[in-house]
């Protein structure tokens, strides 16, 4: 079987659907019967490129300010993606949102349907052409993939489409998330002055849904004592409306508990993971949550909000605390802090239930879904 992937997305910095493409691509290449393809916006490929930093894109600033700029992409995209496809292609597999137009059988992974609950989270003109493009591809897709129950049972009702319609698979962790020993770790820690288990964890993007204000309100209602031993560190790029968060970044910064990092190197963060107290991910909104996933596999308590898809990854292993409560997130945290046996407690059940998800299994799944579609 010929598989068509569109891979464009994986010249952007990696996030979520990046490495979520990346790991399922190479878990894909080992089955046997499948031979893939890989489109990369301007043409074909069978390499995976390079993840770029923040900040490759010349594009995206244009895309946002000109009238039309997202339309004429996605046409020169389509006309590229048309030509120059050999060997034929038997199934095209889109896992990103919104398929291009293609006249055989189609799969699209729908992650989550954030631009529904958080419209405000897409720049004007993205939104309106998800919306646009996004109901025409679950119409196009003979079968659609989710990470999760949750995303596949919401999508279920707001498109009105049977269970039938829907495949479940989920997330894995990459072979870089597990637990590590201090020594290993302390040259990437002590570059940003931490010490193995001396501080607290934040994962993603940097947008209003990962809901950071939670953890900054909370973290600065520690001890003092406990803030200074125990810094929040912040790791990811700027994303959509990061302005919002400014004052209330500026302020804890300026009292020296809190460090931005930024966007890292992939390995930085896995050593990161596996180095802090706790991930705190109080997140409005996950189609999935890898973060969580990654933290648990590399042996680091998480606490998480009671939404979306969360508690189906965390499972009994999550600290779950509500999404406008930094008093009870504060309380956690100090458990985290002080309770050394619930602490051991809480890393033990992270590393069981992470067992349950694996890249192994996302590609075999999705190797499935490609020979249900194609009649195999």
């Amino acid at each position: 079987m010929q598989i068509a992937l569109n891979a464009r997305i994986l010249q952007a910095p990696r996030t979520g659907i990046g490495h979520y493409l990346v790991e399922l691509i190479n878990g894909l290449g080992l089955e046997p019967d499948l031979q893939l393809s890989l489109f990369h916006g301007w043409g074909w490929s069978p390499r995976v490129p390079t993840a770029a930093m923040p900040g490759y894109s010349r594009l995206t600033p244009l895309l946002r300010q000109v009238p039309g700029a997202y339309q004429a992409r996605r046409w020169l995209e389509q006309r590229r993606f048309d030509q120059g496809r050999t060997p034929a292609i038997d199934l095209y597999h889109e896992p990103s949102l919104w398929p291009l137009a293609f006249k055989g059988p189609t799969i699209i992974t729908l992650h989550d349907l954030t631009h529904l609950h958080y419209p405000s989270t897409q720049p004007a003109a993205r939104l309106k052409e998800i919306e646009r493009r996004l109901a025409q591809g679950v119409q196009q897709a003979s079968l659609i993939l989710t990470d999760s129950q949750f995303v596949a049972d919401e999508a279920q009702h707001y498109f009105g489409l049977g269970p039938e319609h829907f495949r479940v698979a989920p997330l894995g962790a990459a072979a870089r998330f597990h637990p590590r020993d201090n020594d290993a770790l302390k040259p990437v820690l002590q570059a940003h002055g931490v010490e193995p288990q001396g501080y607290f964890l934040c994962v993603g993007t940097l947008e209003p849904r990962k809901n950071l204000s939670l953890a900054l309100r909370a973290h600065a209602q520690l001890p003092e004592s406990m803030r200074q031993r125990y810094p929040l560190l912040i790791v990811g790029m700027a994303g959509w409306k990061t302005q919002q968060l400014n004052d209330e970044l500026r302020q804890a910064l300026a009292q020296g508990d809190v460090c931005l990092l930024g966007y890292l190197p992939d390995e930085h963060v896995a050593q990161l993971l596996a180095g802090a107290r706790a991930l705190i991910f109080p997140s409005l909104y996950e189609g999935f949550g890898l973060p969580v996933l990654e933290a648990m596999a590399s042996g680091t308590p998480v606490v998480v909000t009671r939404r979306s898809a969360m508690p189906e990854v965390a499972g009994q292993a999550g600290n779950y605390v509500e999404p406008d409560d930094p008093q009870a997130l504060c309380e956690a945290m100090k458990r985290l802090v002080d309770d050394q046996a619930h602490w051991q407690a809480c890393r033990e059940a992270g590393l069981q239930q992470a067992k349950l998800f694996s890249w192994q299994q996302c590609a075999a799944l999705t190797a499935r879904a490609y020979r249900q579609v194609l009649g195999g």
